[in-house]
Formats: structure tokens, C-alpha cells, sequence
């Protein structure tokens, strides 16, 4: 990656740093944890191991984070105050990256309070510690579906999003705006990230593609919604981990980057191309738009080739291949 920051000069990764990420034993925060582990942070990870998605799948993630030496793993909530206080002073964070968030456009239909615990009073949690023990660098998970209905594509960060279809796309505009406030206010270093539909080896089973290959394995039909009329920018998780870890690396004042692939793909396509890999065609039930969905995503990753170094390097097909290749191993299919 480029050596560039806001100010012009990367910080040079420390082995006594302590790295806190939130949400570590989710798909995000695991890859990121062991990335991190690999280049001698030391890591402590939190999580409250919800029973949003299989609770099985999570423990077997953190059962490859727990052996390395350097990784401490607390199982606690992050509206938790008390708990992320004692989290704080007992292993001297320097840096944090806040993935721990009650996820899903369409689960927040049904389950409200959830974010509004995890999303907002936990998320002034981290950012009241990171006041109070003066973090260097407070890097958290925004999401692109902050943008709404923006008619803009690609979306760019510069571009409006006082229009969220979603409670979940809300909680997210509103840790941006809480943490431009705190930035203000107590100088900590704050950088927002717009993940753009992540995949990858070890994902969640509510997103498309776990889905999507879960069915036709089990002959079961997918269930394909705007009748197939979508584009999505599929983000490979490596790609991700590491334009985060470019993040959590150069403090800024006060950021926003888009974290996508810059090249969105028909909701068909994909399909397709999950098919090819598993050599079976889907029975596929077409479906109208589900409420508080969109129907194309696409980043303008500009800013963060520049700012970040960031550049996406997994073609769709070789991300989707590593997936199916996970899924087959760990189910045993």
C-alpha cells in the first residue's frame, strides 16, 4: 500500500500497540483479528456471541484467533459500560475498531431495539472510552447502505445521505455524525468505513451468497428478489481486512471512506456464477423488492486509493470459488 494519510505519513505498525476490535468473532472482526495477530498487534476482541446467526459457526472462528499468544478474547457487551470500562484499563488500548453492531437491513424491521442498544448506546459506549483513556485511532464499520436511494453511481463520499430507507442505514449515518462530534470536540482520531457487500470464507449466513450456495447444495429454490433486477459491488473479505488495517494505521482527524470493489455485478451474474462453481443450476423463486432495500450499489473508491493506499484485487469469480471451497470443508458437503 501507498505510505499516505491525511497528514502525509503513515504510522508505522508498533507490536506494543493493542489493538481493540469489536465484534471479533464476526466475519469482519475475525479476519481482521487474525490479520492483525499475523503482524504482531497485540488484540483483544469482544464480542456478546448474539444469537443473531448460528452461535456454533462464531466460536469456531474465535477457536483459530485464541491459540496466538497476543489475542485476548472478552465476551461482553458493548453497550456494557461498566464492562468496556474495565475492557479499557486492564489492557491499555491504543487503538480501536468498532465491527460490533447489530447487523441486517431487513432484521431491523422486526427487531428495532436491538440496533438502537448496539448500534447508538454502544457505540457512545467505545467512543466515551476512547475519550476517557485517549485512544490514538478510533476506527469503526459504517455501511453503504447509508447512501439510501441515492441516484448517484458510482457513490461517492461526498454525495448526500440525510435519506436512509432503513433503521439500520440510520444507526449507521448516526455514528458518523456522533463521531464527527466527538472528533470535534476531544481531538480523537475517528475513520468511518462504507463496507460495500463484503464475502468471503467464514461469512454470515444471512448474506446472499452463504444462501444462495446453502440452497442449492440442499436442493432447496433461492429466493431472488426485484425479480432479479439488482447489482450489488461484491467486496472480497481480504480486500477489506486490509484497507481497514490501512485505516486503523493512519490516524486522521476526522474520515469517511468507501471500502468496495468499484465494479458492481447483476444479482443474476452472481447467481450465475455460483451456479458454474457448483456445477448446479438454482431453482430460483423471483420475488418483488423487500422494504428497505436498494436496488444497486456501487462505491467510488477514489478517496481511499489515495488516502488509504486501497486497491480491491479479487475478481467475483475467484472470491466466490474460496467461499464455496470454505463452505464445502466446514459443512462437510
Amino acid at each position: 500500500m501507498k505510505n499516505l494519510n491525511s497528514g502525509g505519513k503513515k504510522v508505522a505498525p508498533l507490536s506494543d500497540q493493542t489493538v481493540l476490535v469489536t465484534g471479533s468473532a464476526g466475519f469482519i472482526g475475525f479476519h481482521l483479528s487474525r490479520k492483525l495477530l499475523e503482524m504482531g498487534y497485540q488484540v483483544v476482541g469482544v464480542d456478546n456471541l448474539n444469537t443473531y446467526y448460528d452461535v456454533k459457526l462464531k466460536k469456531a472462528r474465535l477457536d483459530l484467533l485464541n491459540p496466538h499468544e497476543k489475542f485476548r478474547f472478552v465476551r461482553g457487551e458493548i453497550q456494557d459500560l461498566p464492562a468496556m470500562r474495565q475492557v479499557f484499563g486492564e489492557h491499555k488500548i491504543t487503538r480501536v475498531c468498532n465491527l460490533a453492531a447489530q447487523a441486517g437491513v431487513r432484521h431491523s424491521l422486526k427487531d428495532p431495539f436491538s440496533y438502537q442498544k448496539s448500534n447508538i448506546e454502544g457505540f457512545l459506549n467505545l467512543l466515551e472510552m476512547a475519550r476517557e483513556f485517549g485512544v490514538e485511532n478510533f476506527v469503526y464499520a459504517s455501511s453503504s447502505s447509508v447512501y439510501g436511494k441515492n441516484k448517484n453511481n458510482p457513490y461517492r463520499v461526498e454525495d448526500r445521505v440525510d435519506n436512509p430507507i432503513s433503521l439500520y442505514a440510520a444507526t449507521k449515518k448516526a455514528n458518523e455524525l456522533m463521531a464527527h462530534a466527538y472528533s470535534h470536540l476531544y481531538t480523537i482520531p475517528c475513520t468511518g468505513l462504507r463496507f460495500f457487500t463484503v464475502y468471503g470464507p467464514w461469512g454470515r449466513p444471512d448474506m446472499a451468497l452463504f444462501l444462495f450456495t446453502d440452497a442449492i447444495l440442499h436442493n432447496r429454490p433461492i429466493n431472488v428478489f426485484n425479480y432479479g433486477d439488482m447489482r450489488r459491488d461484491f467486496t472480497y473479505i481480504d480486500d477489506i481486512v486490509a484497507g481497514t488495517i490501512s485505516a486503523i494505521e493512519r490516524p486522521a482527524p476526522y474520515e469517511i471512506y468507501n471500502l468496495g470493489n468499484s465494479d458492481s455485478t447483476t444479482l443474476m451474474d452472481f447467481i450465475g456464477a455460483i451456479e458454474l462453481e457448483l456445477g448446479r443450476e438454482a431453482e430460483k423463486n423471483m420475488l418483488p423488492m423487500q422494504p428497505g432495500d436498494v436496488a444497486e450499489t456501487s462505491a467510488d473508491i477514489t478517496k481511499s486509493r489515495e488516502m488509504l493506499g486501497f486497491s480491491p484485487k479479487t475478481p467475483l469469480k475467484k472470491g466466490i470459488r474460496a467461499f464455496i471451497a470454505w463452505y464445502r470443508e466446514y459443512y462437510g458437503v
